[in-house]
């Protein structure tokens, strides 16, 4: 089976408009959560998100193509450009063998939110032309695709809060399988208005923490929910046979994947973690990497009560009381929901090249997740190999094996 690599990466989120930005910050341990500011939500009882904070599309993407965009789809096509510029795209490869597989959780939600007050004010006939193509979740893969000129396969993957995790798999099995060369691939979600937040907030999943700081505490013992991200992570990957004829550097490896599904409940994860474990093992399995090869788990850990006690349980189910570094970037970022595992995948690979692990800002651990979690700047990776997990709601695991560009010397 060929090895599949990494050329390009892109990325806008709550602590950077680019890789070079948002690393820094990660490796500072910044905290990117602040007030909302994007609209009055004080009738939501939340009170701080992961926003992109002055973000201005027209840095990278023509104005008029910009205002035909939903704000997720211009966060996918602004990344998306950083990393095939990094990779080298334009001359890299022939259209026809380049393909766009790509992730959002919920898609346009800023546009359908509009629409329908506008629907409720004004009547349907004031409904914008744009509404649907604006709206639907597979517009982020076609306009990409559209804008590179890729004429392989394109499609959207939507496995909530996995999305992004589970395109960057797909792109993997695409390029084993030699349906294309190269792929784009990752995730985007922008769900920072008054029905995203309302709508998490109804559910008891969002922390309503009134600063920055208390918000969002992976595998802390005082977490009270996770905080709305927003924001893009983008990956160029190739088979490293392709890579290596054309001359391309190689930032990093996707070594393997898992998926499970818990079966379990629409919202909440299955408390054992027996899944997530499968996905983790099978991520392993995939990779041909043992536990005992892996110093460094970017853990989902969204500080909901629930998910990061099953997801210690899962770590411990794999590796034993072997020693492994665990962190959550969402005590930075937020939750990025459909765009989570892309950026995490992003932050694992910059990490790994660094010889600097993320840290984990959840304050006070909670002893009952009996993890080991990364509490200093200056962390080093024990190894150059990682997993990076992501779990959806409606049960979807989805889990990658990744390695450092010096994983293989």
């Amino acid at each position: 089976m060929q090895r599949v690599v990494i050329t390009g990466m892109g990325t806008v989120n709550a602590l950077g408009q680019n890789v070079a930005q948002s690393v820094a910050a990660m490796q500072a341990g910044t905290l990117g959560i602040q007030p909302i500011k994007q609209f009055d939500a004080s009738a939501t009882g939340i009170h701080v998100a992961g926003e992109v904070a002055d973000f201005e599309p027209t840095k990278r993407l023509d104005k008029k193509l910009a205002k035909r965009l939903d704000r997720f789809t211009q966060f996918a096509l602004y990344s998306a450009i950083e990393a095939a510029e990094q990779a080298g795209l334009a001359t890299a490869v022939d259209p026809q063998r380049l393909a766009v597989i790509y992730g959002s959780g919920i898609g346009g939600l800023s546009t359908i939110e509009a629409q329908v007050t506008k629907k409720n004010a004004k009547g349907p006939k004031r409904i914008s032309p744009l509404f649907v193509p604006m709206a639907i979740i597979n517009m982020a893969p076609g306009v990409l695709a559209q804008y590179f000129g890729a004429h392989a396969e394109s499609y959207a993957v939507v496995t909530a809060c996995a999305s992004g995790t589970s395109a960057i798999a797909q792109a993997v099995q695409c390029l084993q399988a030699g349906r294309a060369d190269m792929v784009i691939t990752g995730g985007a979600e922008a769900s920072i208005n008054e029905i995203g937040i309302g709508g998490f907030a109804a559910l008891t999943a969002l922390s309503a923490a009134d600063t920055p700081q208390t918000a969002s505490l992976p595998f802390g013992q005082d977490r009270s929910g996770f905080v709305m991200g927003e924001g893009a992570g983008t990956l160029i990957l190739e088979t490293q046979a392709h890579a290596e004829a054309r001359g391309a550097q190689i930032l990093g490896y996707v070594l393997g994947y898992g998926a499970t599904s818990d079966a379990y409940h629409m919202t909440a994860p299955d408390p054992s973690g027996q899944y997530a474990a499968k996905a983790m093992q099978q991520a392993l399995a995939t990779s041909g990497l043992t536990p005992d090869a892996v110093g460094y788990v970017n853990a989902h850990g969204t500080a909901t009560v629930a998910n990061d006690l099953m997801e210690a349980k899962a770590i411990r189910t794999v590796f034993g009381q072997q020693p492994v570094a665990v962190s959550s970037t969402k005590g930075m970022t937020g939750h990025l929901l459909g765009a989570a595992g892309a950026l995490e995948a992003i932050l694992t690979i910059a990490a790994l090249n660094a010889a600097r692990l993320p840290v984990n800002l959840g304050g006070v651990p909670d002893a009952a997740c009996d993890v080991d979690l990364v509490t200093g700047l200056d962390q080093k990776p024990q190894t150059p190999f990682a997993l990076s997990n992501s779990f959806g709601f409606g049960g979807h695991n989805a889990v990658l094996a990744l390695g450092g560009a010096q994983a293989f010397g």
